[in-house]
């Protein structure tokens, strides 16, 4: 070691800061590499900036970071090959812990460039590598012609030395010394796995270690090529993402080959939207739409946030809106600072003001797709109607964007605008309140026979099959003037629409309670309301509905929907419309005895349930058997 020159007291305002600073000031330990790598990178390009303004006339040459590590000395250095500085520079930006070099730079050079890109963290994020470190040594050469080298040390105390060093090159050499506890990070894929999350897309070629690749090394007898295997730096971050370009260089490969870059295991987007703002905030990205399957939730903490194109976090609830949490892709905010806070990221007007372009910007995406090419945008509404439900659930002003290119679905597979809908189905389905209802299924197979009662009065039936479209029925019932939604096997056709249009009964008042008393002895449950109905004769002899109002209030309770949770521990009750106009009815009236009546009530029942995929079990083993002995005895 060099002769000592100067020791000192490092300028702190409470001797407990260290500390505070090796143990708290970061959550996560392993996050001092990427404060070190970040200052390196801001050395680098601070000193390219003076280059481009002609304030460093020599060569800069390989810029490249290097990270390495002893596993045997229990060291790792991070060296670059920036600005460098001189002692008396070590003492005031280092030993001065509060003093930001990045800072007195821009305002040196404010006017002569934008200086924004480089501003920097030379104070607080350096002694981050205290966390991990009993002694950290700095060595460093400033690029200023005929400076000296200079070397500075502290084991985590508030004592410092500084003293003369050896360097041929300018540059800063940071080397920790590492503490018992943190010896995990000499490893070499624990040192890797950091760098490619933090340091992936940084602006300066970043080397760790060596890999070995085959090059072409002549040819053999046969005139065939020979190959060798070589070691080559190996590099680990892409210095120029897709976010940082100009949308006008790019094609659409290149945004595809970024997407598999950060999620390779994934099926391609479905498309993007590239950011660009400069004010009144800073903010550049790629937001790519996925191919989003019906478990949302597995979906989410897909975006990653960066600064300066360093990676601060994927969780990113309080940047973007929470409807938009289900895309994929990176943000990138210098107005964001590095060592970010939840309660900053919740409290942060910058960030508020991000959120709310993010969403305006994705509505004006999905309106320009719907305009420029409906046909296509239609085949792509399975996959992206997840989305724009979401966000017309959570945020008002979203819908206001995106009710002019909402689809509905059929159960034709036709798409209909919310306003085309309404136009549509109006003439035949307004009932005797003057309210337009629309009817829908929430699975097509399973309430078939419900839709096709539907259809046969010539009434047009939706889809909507999702896992929000519970709230999301209720959230357009709310928006939309006079519209109520059922879904079809709510109730009979005639009182999902009532039109007060009464069907004739068969029966006489004597004969319904007759009809009545067989079929509650034969079903024998309470949760059952059984009823007679007067419905057109060619309607099933059974109808067993659960009411709108009572099948949401127990979805929302399965969905953790607040007010309903009571509603989950309730028993389910039923509607059992008895058609008293169809041809069954007659026949258990004229069977010769009480058990042929209640055996005909019973297999009419058990038909009303297997049309609703309610018969099960020994049930289902009574139906068959009941069935196969009434069809042929």
């Amino acid at each position: 070691m060099s002769t000592v020159q100067e020791k000192g007291t490092i300028s702190i305002h409470t001797e407990n800061i260290f500390p505070i600073i090796k143990k708290f000031l970061y959550s996560d330990h392993e996050i001092f590499l990427r404060e070190l790598v970040s200052n390196a990178v801001d050395a680098t390009q601070k000193l390219k900036k003076l280059a481009s303004l002609g304030e460093f006339s020599g060569e800069l040459g390989d810029l490249t970071i290097e990270v390495s590590f002893d596993k045997e000395k229990k060291t790792i250095t991070v060296r670059d090959k920036g600005l460098g500085m001189t002692g008396e520079e070590i003492k005031k930006y280092i030993n001065q812990i509060a003093f930001s070099g990045a800072a007195e730079f821009v305002e040196k050079f404010k006017d002569k460039t934008d200086a924004k890109d480089i501003i920097g963290k030379f104070g607080l994020g350096f002694y981050s590598a205290f966390m991990v470190a009993d002694r950290v040594e700095v060595v460093s050469k400033s690029f200023k012609e005929g400076s000296e080298a200079a070397r500075w040390e502290c084991d985590g105390s508030t004592e410092f030395e500084l003293s003369a060093a050896t360097k041929a090159e300018r540059g800063t050499d940071v080397i920790l010394h590492i503490n018992a506890d943190s010896e995990e990070f000499l490893d070499e894929f624990r040192l890797k796995g950091i760098l490619e999350k933090y340091c992936k897309f940084l602006p300066v070629p970043i080397k760790f270690g060596t890999k070995k690749e085959s090059v072409e090394d002549g040819t053999d007898d046969e005139g065939k090529p020979k190959f060798k295997s070589v070691e080559v730096d190996n590099i680990i971050n892409n210095t120029n993402p897709v976010w940082t370009k100009s949308p006008n260089d790019l094609k659409d490969e290149d945004y595809l080959k970024f997407y598999r870059e950060l999620y390779p295991f994934s099926e391609d987007p479905l498309f993007w939207i590239h950011l660009n703002v400069d004010y009144p905030f800073n903010l550049t990205g790629v937001l790519y739409f996925p191919k989003v399957k019906n478990d949302f939730e597995m979906q989410k903490n897909k975006i990653q946030l960066y600064s300066r194109q360093v990676f601060i976090t994927d969780e990113v609830k309080d940047v973007v809106p929470d409807f938009l949490m289900l895309l994929h892709g990176v943000l990138d905010s210098p107005d964001i600072p590095l060592n970010v806070s939840r309660s900053y990221l919740q409290s942060d007007s910058n960030v508020k003001k991000i959120s709310t372009h993010i969403t305006k910007k994705v509505a004006d995406k999905l309106n320009e797709m719907f305009k420029k090419d409906r046909a296509d945008f239609e085949k792509k509404w399975d996959d992206v109607n997840l989305f724009v439900k979401y966000g017309i659930i959570s945020d008002e002003k979203f819908y206001d964007r995106a009710k002019d290119f909402t689809l509905f679905k059929n159960t034709e597979n036709k798409y209909f605008t919310l306003e085309e809908y309404k136009e549509k189905v109006s003439p035949a389905q307004t009932d005797k309140e003057g309210t337009v209802v629309y009817l829908y299924a929430s699975d097509a197979g399973k309430q078939d026979s419900f839709i096709q009662t539907a259809k046969n009065k010539a009434y047009d039936v939706l889809i909507l099959n999702g896992p929000l479209d519970n709230h999301y029925i209720n959230t357009l019932e709310q928006k939309l003037e006079k519209v109520q939604i059922k879904r079809v096997d709510s109730d009979t056709a005639d009182k999902l629409i009532d039109k007060d249009e009464k069907i004739e009964s068969v029966l006489t008042d004597s004969e319904k309670e007759q009809v009545k008393a067989v079929f509650e002895k034969a079903v024998n449950n309470k949760n059952m309301n059984i009823t007679i109905e007067s419905l057109a004769p060619d309607e099933l002899p059974i109808i067993i509905t659960m009411s709108e109002f009572m099948r949401r209030m127990k979805d929302m309770a399965k969905m953790g929907g607040g007010g309903y949770a009571f509603m989950g521990s309730m028993p389910d009750q039923y509607s059992v419309a008895i058609n008293g106009n169809h041809a069954i009815v007659q026949k258990i009236l004229k069977a010769e005895n009480d058990e042929q009546k209640a055996t005909l009530a019973k297999q009419a029942f058990d038909l009303g349930l297997l049309s609703q995929n309610m018969l099960t079990g020994g049930d289902l083993t009574n139906f068959i058997h009941r069935t196969i002995k009434l069809t042929y005895k």
